[in-house]
């Protein structure tokens, strides 16, 4: 069965555009691969949290920042379909 992400956002943060663009950036080059994403609001202030099923892909208290959209891909990609070439995605993040 095809994975399906979740992301939990903050409403109160204003970060439901940010959890979108991600959300259309992964259907966008994941389409084949996954079922679905869901966008969840938060009722913990200040979350903002990226799952495969229910696995932890990034979480931003944890890591300090937010995800850069290369980066993002790459951690999903390993997941869902190592081998998928992800084109001007796979430049090296710093």
């Amino acid at each position: 069965m095809k994975p399906t992400i979740t992301i939990e956002y903050c409403p109160k943060c204003h970060w439901l555009l940010r959890a979108a663009y991600m959300a259309q950036e992964l259907l966008t080059t994941f389409e084949e691969d996954l079922y679905g994403i869901t966008l969840q609001p938060s009722e913990i202030a200040g979350r903002y949290s990226i799952k495969i099923n229910d696995a932890v892909l990034f979480d931003r208290k944890q890591q300090g920042r937010f995800p850069e959209i290369k980066e993002l891909k790459q951690l999903v990609r390993d997941k869902v379909n190592p081998g998928k070439n992800l084109g001007h995605s796979d430049a090296i993040v710093k």
